[in-house]
């Protein structure tokens, strides 16, 4: 009896060790290795003499295009296409458009987009220590030095539980931990960066005595990730993706420290009013994208900059699902992903349950993450989210 298998196939390591198993030989590898990829790639807001220009060429290269063609046909305002081929066919069309002046303004975006859908591997560097992303999923663990947070408001905002707290999630396997002074629940009115600095700052000098793994300072202000770096602080994140304080750039910069930029609609004040997205995805990735911009104008290496989408931060529960279940269509930014869905208020919808109840919630959105791209997680439940990871690491980079 014949036995056919429909293949899941995601990156150019899996298809080579397929062809392998088949038995073709290195030089037919070589050949047919781009033909096992396939893409679908939506180019947004191009001119319809372009988008007809792509489908001619996607097609005589075997692959094709989805377009409008009333759009087209109108040949005034843009219009979106979905280009649909194999990754050999992407980069015959892109060295096509390279060869022509005109059409080497969409030549470049599609090349860039190539190559970071195809990363997987990242190198983030803090000053004691160099993580390996994409090998193992990294754990974020969440301490917040408030009293009015979302989650655990008032349970560390006394320095020495603070202190106690983040060692105790150190042995329990954290990889870096996030301190924040202020709280950034829907509602929450923004906090002066005075009364931040003195919640934070006793307890990251503390910590980054004791502790070996990097302290994170969970801040939107650079005069507080500023002083935080100098108390000891070795990455910033930044809720607002520098769309607060464009200058959280330069202290990035001129720190050489890694720096998290999140999605975020409006303020944590306004975020869940009236909530409406055109485009969910395209708009977290334009906003995400003028973000990167910004950190890499001010010289930060692009190496140190992680993405995070803003699980809760402006969304609906529909959307919150959407981003986990497609977390992998963040790859076109080409940086490392971080995810932090913990105890949100979607699960509680979900489930139906209170705060204090959501964590089997919480690792179901840990796995799927990590299985859908996530690098780095972001977690209240820090031996809990150690294990989910563990066992979601171990299927995603099972071979077979």
């Amino acid at each position: 009896m014949n036995v056919i298998r429909c293949l899941h196939i995601t990156g150019l390591k899996e298809a080579i060790r397929q062809m392998e198993k088949v038995g073709v030989d290195p030089s037919g590898i070589e050949w047919m290795k781009g033909k096992t990829l396939h893409f679908n790639l939506k180019v947004e807001g191009i001119d319809p003499r372009t988008a007809n220009l792509l489908k001619e060429e996607m097609i005589s290269l075997g692959g094709d295009a989805a377009l409008d063609n009333q759009s087209l046909d109108c040949g005034v305002r843009p219009t979106d296409g979905l280009l649909m081929g194999s990754r050999e066919q992407f980069e015959k069309l892109i060295q096509k458009l390279e060869s022509h002046p005109d059409h080497q303004i969409i030549a470049h975006p599609l090349k860039e987009t190539l190559q970071n859908i195809s990363k997987d591997r990242f190198t983030l560097r803090c000053r004691r220590r160099t993580f390996a992303l994409g090998e193992r999923t990294l754990l974020m663990g969440v301490l917040n030095v408030t009293p009015d947070s979302f989650s655990d408001g008032g349970l560390f905002y006394e320095k020495e539980k603070a202190i106690s707290h983040g060692l105790k999630m150190v042995e329990e396997g954290a990889d870096m931990i996030d301190i924040g002074g202020e709280s950034t629940r829907p509602g929450s009115k923004l906090l002066g960066p005075d009364e931040e600095l003195a919640r934070v700052l006793p307890v990251i000098k503390a910590l980054a005595r004791e502790v070996d793994v990097p302290i994170s300072i969970d801040t939107y202000k650079s005069e507080v990730a500023q002083r935080a770096i100098d108390a000891g602080a070795q990455i910033i994140n930044d809720i607002s993706g520098l769309h607060f304080d464009p200058e959280l750039a330069r202290v990035a910069a001129s720190g050489d420290v890694p720096i998290i930029l999140m999605h975020i609609r409006g303020t944590p004040e306004t975020m869940q009013k009236k909530v409406h997205y055109d485009s969910l995805f395209s708009e977290i990735i334009r906003y995400l994208k003028e973000g990167i911009l910004r950190a890499e104008s001010a010289g930060l290496d692009p190496g140190q900059i992680v993405i995070d989408p803003g699980i809760g931060f402006g969304k609906t529960l529909e959307d919150n699902l959407l981003i986990i279940k497609k977390l992998s269509e963040f790859r076109v930014l080409g940086k490392p992903i971080l995810l932090g869905a913990s105890r949100k208020s979607f699960i509680g919808k979900i489930l139906d349950a209170p705060l204090g109840e959501r964590l089997e919630g919480t690792l179901s959105s840990i796995a799927i993450g990590v299985l859908n791209g996530a690098h780095i997680i972001r977690s209240h439940d820090v031996l809990q989210a150690k294990r989910a990871i563990a066992v979601a690491d171990a299927i995603r980079l099972a071979e077979g």
